[in-house]
């Protein structure tokens, strides 16, 4: 019963299938980046320490066939203005969102895209941008391919995840981000005025996440 999806993505080269982090990838498809480190899906119980994380940084980016580069202020601002144009272009009712320098994160309501089409769309406008004001070279491929999607499935639970992205942002020492085209999340789809009686909601309510 998803009702809305936490997207994650991040920038070329900066987190890698087998970052010593972990990650949510289950193969490595260049014999060369596996070389690097072994392969752990998922977010590791013990994590790296900086110097290690560090150490693995330094021998991808000898190997990896494009520059190793993070958001500025400037490509910030581009990655909005082109999410703000592909939000409204679809529709997409968006209710958090923060451009980190080497990582994405985006709240989207359930929507006829799936969350894995809202990616690639979100991905290829802003990638163009970039390139077209030369910010990146033009094969750069700004991002990492894919990403991650979260299946959120009940109002508290989106409420969790927006305050989570929201603080994002001031957990690594930057400023809070306001974009025009996030809206408030008003506990769709038991918002105000909504049908008491329709299948989902009567569904939600009888449900409380664990």
């Amino acid at each position: 019963m998803v009702i809305a999806y936490h997207l994650i993505w991040t920038a070329y080269g900066c987190w890698l299938p087998n970052d010593p982090r972990g990650s949510t990838s289950r193969t490595v498809a260049s014999d060369i980046i596996a070389e690097l480190g072994e392969l752990h899906y998922g977010r590791r119980r013990i994590q790296p320490t900086a110097k290690k994380l560090q150490a693995f940084r330094r021998q991808a980016k000898e190997v990896l066939k494009f520059p190793v580069t993070t958001f500025g202020r400037r490509e910030v601002d581009a990655i909005g203005d082109v999410f703000c144009g592909v939000i409204r272009e679809h529709q997409y009712t968006c209710y958090a969102c923060v451009i980190m320098p080497d990582h994405v994160h985006l709240l989207i309501r359930k929507h006829k895209h799936q969350a894995e089409q809202m990616t690639e769309n979100l991905q290829n406008a802003s990638r163009l941008r970039l390139r077209s004001m030369g910010m990146r070279d033009a094969d750069h491929p700004v991002w990492a391919k894919g990403g991650w999607k979260g299946f959120l499935d009940h109002p508290d639970v989106v409420r969790r995840i927006v305050h989570y992205i929201e603080k994002n942002p001031v957990k690594w020492g930057l400023s809070q981000q306001r974009w025009p085209f996030v809206q408030p999340y008003d506990g769709w789809p038991l918002h105000a005025g909504h049908s008491p009686n329709s299948p989902y909601a009567r569904r939600l309510r009888g449900y409380r996440p664990g």
